[in-house]
């Protein structure tokens, strides 16, 4: 009787995992996997590593070294670029504040309506709309800024913002409705269902349901269109020609002159300055990045 219950107590404890032997291959195929990303890592990040080494060397070092250490520290090039240009930098950063706040506020709130739209309501043409929609994302915007800046300079929106931040609240950027239809799409009807037996409409059932189930999605929507925005130059040089009212990406473009000196410390210098608010943005929204874009990937 005992031997039978040491057998069955040694037949319910869980077998000892026997230790994986490490071999040459196992240690050396993870390095050399290691190595090639470290490797190709150092290259993409070595123009960004140039460009802050070059903002600190004078100018008639900067196109001599190729390499990261800074022989003659110049700090110069930063207060001078700031106040390079009339008016000074900080103008341009507010600029480019004001048309990326009002971008991404209109992108959240027209592309995540009209997302509810194509994802939850029944209506005529609607496949039709939708593949219209998808036909709009492979549309260059070379085809569309003529006719765009003919209707704007009839309405005498040239040298005002209203060209860069009002398509963004009428749906324009079909990528973002797009991505939150994908959202929406995997969220249970059931919820939909659950919210019409208590006497809820569609705009409460969005306002109340769908935008807290969508914050991934919207803050994809929103750091994606705050860098797209940010970085922008050909729209913005075509709109906005004033010098007061021109965007970060112009005014780093005055720093180079075709017909005199180009200041390429100060352009260095600013570009630093400017990538500031890129990096923080996606360093804070990561999170929700990776989460917005795996989620909508994985419906």
């Amino acid at each position: 009787m005992h031997r039978a219950t040491d057998r069955s107590r040694r037949a319910e404890q869980p077998a000892e995992k026997t230790p994986r032997r490490l071999t040459p291959a196992g240690v050396l195929v993870p390095a050399l996997k290691h190595a090639v990303l470290i490797i190709v890592a150092l290259v993409m990040i070595y123009p960004l590593l140039w460009m802050i080494a070059s903002s600190l060397r004078p100018n008639d070092e900067i196109f001599t070294s190729p390499g990261l250490f800074v022989d003659t520290f110049d700090p110069s090039h930063y207060p001078q670029g700031w106040t390079a240009l009339s008016p000074p930098f900080s103008t341009y950063l507010i600029n480019s504040g004001i048309v990326v706040l009002g971008s991404v506020i209109g992108n959240l709130v027209s592309c995540s309506l009209a997302a509810y739209a194509f994802a939850r309501l029944n209506f005529r043409f609607r496949t039709v709309a939708f593949i219209a929609m998808l036909v709009a994302i492979m549309l260059p915007v070379h085809v569309l800024i003529i006719p765009q800046y003919v209707i704007f300079a009839q309405l005498g929106w040239i040298n005002t913002y209203l060209p860069l931040i009002l398509p963004k609240f009428l749906a324009t950027d079909a990528f973002f409705i797009f991505l939150m239809v994908q959202f929406i799409r995997g969220i249970p009807k059931e919820l939909d269902e659950a919210a019409r037996i208590d006497g809820a409409g569609h705009f409460r059932i969005f306002g109340q349901i769908m935008l807290p189930l969508m914050v991934p999605a919207l803050a994809t929507t929103a750091i994606f269109t705050f860098i797209w925005t940010w970085n922008d130059f050909f729209t913005q040089l075509i709109f906005v020609t004033k010098p007061d009212l021109r965007t970060v990406p112009v005014a780093l473009r005055s720093f180079i002159d075709a017909q005199s000196i180009s200041d390429y410390g100060a352009l260095f210098a600013m570009s630093i300055v400017s990538l500031i608010p890129l990096f923080l943005v996606f360093l804070f929204g990561q999170r929700f990045l990776l989460r917005g874009i795996a989620t909508t990937g994985g419906k």
